[in-house]
């Protein structure tokens, strides 16, 4: 539960730092004034903060979140405070505030290239065995218990020979919950097996199908990589998961997938509390990862997002005309419904898939 519990803290106060600190950096590069700079919510005044110059820093004691107040801004505070001053936000051309409103997105995206970089740095570069040898068992799934070891050759599926493992992974994938002959050599003896596959559900294109697995993973080997390969790797490790994310989302939305896959604040948790039992790099990829979906959700134009204030400022520069404060006013509090909303049902997802586990 320790470990849990620091490993969520860690993520998400390093999410949400580099987040705010694109938009801090982007306000100010700008001329607006910012009025508060804090990570973590300063609830009931419990947390620590300073004044320096117009801007107060805080560091709050609940961890879960933080914010940047810039002058001139209708946020989540709710704040209409808007008098027209040079340094405010409302004051500056339509170009900086897709600057600033944009800059923590970037941040986000910047901050999982760096750590996809550092971890291939640090751990090299991983590439399978194009063999079909057993490197790896997986725990409750059939092949482990039925006496499969690592080191073991599948030469055939079912009478037919296979020669690679993406041959062999094709085989077993198309006979989901089925029982098939695996045989192996082993050391130079033949050993057979039957062993009934078990039907796991997997993105197959942009579709969810049920595969037949049996849990065997391939030999790994890994190289080092030097620093223009790592920054390579890191740039394609971040918009892979970017499209995965988008591929995500699409499904959900056309029906392909069940809103009841999202998960939310206590899944995250789960996730943190077992990447890091595996490892602090397995807890980076996990905090990389997050971070490009924490991208990509705030640059949908939905309000109270930083797309949807995108938005709002492309409508009123292609308008020529400035939306009032009341419809401004109208446009946070529903996109502060909507994600209420959101995060109720996700936060209802993740207790059902607890209790039905």
């Amino acid at each position: 539960m320790i470990i849990t519990i620091l490993a969520v803290v860690f993520v998400l106060s390093v999410l949400v730092f580099a987040h705010e600190l694109g938009h801090f950096l982007a306000a100010r590069s700008v001329g607006v004034r910012v009025d508060r700079f804090y990570i973590g919510f300063n609830l009931f005044g419990l947390g620590i903060k300073k004044k320096i110059g117009h801007t107060e820093y805080g560091l709050g004691l609940f961890p879960l979140g933080g914010y940047v107040k810039m002058a001139g801004m209708i946020d989540e505070t709710m704040d209409t405070n808007i008098k027209g001053e040079p340094w405010e936000f409302q004051s500056k051309s339509s170009l900086e505030k897709i600057w600033v409103m944009s800059a923590g997105v970037l941040a986000n995206m910047v901050l999982a290239i760096v750590v996809f970089t550092g971890l291939t740095l640090g751990n090299g570069i991983a590439e399978s065995d194009p063999a079909a040898r057993v490197g790896s068992l997986v725990p409750d799934y059939p092949a482990l218990a039925a006496g499969l070891k690592a080191g073991d050759v599948v030469t055939a599926i079912n009478g037919k020979q296979v020669e690679s493992w993406e041959a062999m992974t094709a085989l077993i994938h198309n006979l989901p919950d089925e029982e098939i002959e695996i045989v192996v050599d082993r050391e130079g003896q033949t050993h057979n097996f039957i062993i009934k596959t078990k039907p796991t559900e997997a993105l197959v294109g942009d579709e969810i199908k049920v595969v037949g697995m049996v849990g065997i993973g391939p030999v790994v080997n890994r190289r080092p990589a030097g620093l223009g390969e790592a920054i390579g790797v890191g740039f394609y490790q971040s918009w892979r998961w970017l499209a995965l994310t988008y591929k995500s989302l699409k499904m959900i939305i056309t029906g392909a997938a069940s809103f009841r896959d999202i998960g939310g604040p206590i899944m995250i948790a789960q996730m943190a509390g077992q990447s890091a039992q595996m490892g602090f790099s397995a807890l980076l990829g996990l905090l990389a990862i997050i971070s490009i979906n924490f991208a990509f959700i705030n640059i949908l134009p939905v309000p109270a997002l930083d797309g949807g204030q995108i938005f709002v400022v492309l409508v009123e520069a292609v308008s020529r005309k400035p939306l009032s404060l009341r419809a401004r006013m109208v446009i946070q509090q529903v996109g502060m419904l909507l994600l209420l909303t959101l995060m109720v049902a996700v936060v209802y997802n993740d207790i059902m898939r607890i209790v039905t586990q």
